[in-house]
């Protein structure tokens, strides 16, 4: 029975000569990582999580003043300005965490002769090694091309947070994508509202009193919202069930394109939400501001 490729990939780290220690500088001193921002300078992301901003700002004045401003009810335009406004404010605020949390990177360039002999190795054990940023990583970690690190519990590397999902801002990353479904599907909703409004008092294509612009430029602002809300609303919804899905069965993105085998003890699929968003439940859970706590829950635990 032929293997994998991704098991013989796994055999080849395991083999004790793949080790090369004297070829590792030392590793960079811990003192310079302190109080540093995590922040992926590529070109590509960047403009990515630009594009992100500029979509959310650009609903954000779709509904605010093509919508809401002509105020005709006050209770309507209050309450779905500030629901609309909250969503989006936090929204913002996972991308902001998502793109600046560092995902779980491992140290540079520690797979060196003095640390290996640190370890204090027990006879035949071996330790994986990255030949690309020369470190010893722990199991479930993957090497990212763009961040140029060993990310630990990596899920993927997602273009528009220009950041790499992993072990400590995946909870940032589904939450964000989870408001934008959420606000991408109220948008939808005051659109419809508003143009059932528009063919009610019979001006649909004239909109006078639905808007405080003129009607083409109107009726061009929400068609073109709908197009972005339908689009995000898909995409983030279907990206938010992955991640879901992937957090309840332990189990990341690359792991499953790559069938690894579980080398790592199962947990239930409550356990594993906690272990994300932090034990034990609370509203903190939804909150881009809050750090899980995991207090009792028992954190993964990796080889190396």
């Amino acid at each position: 029975m032929k293997s994998s490729p991704a098991s013989r990939v796994r055999a080849i780290e395991r083999q004790a000569g793949y080790l090369h220690p004297e070829e590792c500088m030392p590793p960079p001193p811990r003192s310079a990582a302190p109080g540093v921002m995590w922040f992926i300078r590529d070109g590509c992301g960047m403009v990515c999580a630009l594009i992100t901003w500029f979509l959310v700002f650009y609903a954000e004045f779709v509904v605010v003043f093509v919508m809401l401003m002509p105020v005709r009810n006050i209770v309507y335009s209050f309450f779905n300005g500030a629901v609309f406004n909250g969503l989006a404010f936090l929204a913002l605020a996972s991308h902001f965490r998502a793109m600046c949390t560092d995902p779980g990177a491992v140290p540079k360039g520690n797979a060196t002769k003095e640390f290996i002999e640190s370890l204090q190795l027990k006879p035949g054990q071996v330790v994986y090694k990255c030949p690309k940023c020369c470190s010893i990583k722990p199991d479930r970690a993957h090497h990212c091309s763009v961040c140029k690190r060993c990310i630990r519990k990596m899920d993927h590397h997602c273009p528009w947070v220009n950041n790499c999902v992993g072990e400590n801002n995946q909870k940032y990353f589904v939450l964000f994508t989870m408001y934008i479904a959420l606000i991408s599907l109220h948008a939808l909703i005051m659109v419809a509202l508003h143009f059932q409004r528009s063919l009610i008092d019979q001006n649909f294509l004239f909109p006078l009193e639905c808007s405080s612009f003129s009607p083409p430029a109107t009726v061009i602002l929400l068609i073109l919202l709908s197009f972005e809300g339908l689009l995000f609303l898909i995409f983030t919804a279907v990206m938010f069930g992955t991640q879901m899905h992937s957090i309840c069965n332990d189990e990341t993105g690359i792991e499953q394109l790559k069938k690894e085998e579980h080398r790592w003890g199962k947990r239930s699929r409550w356990m594993n939400l906690k272990l994300v968003f932090g034990h034990p439940f609370s509203l903190f859970w939804f909150s881009p501001f809050a750090r899980p706590d995991h207090g009792k829950a028992n954190l993964y635990q990796y080889v190396i």
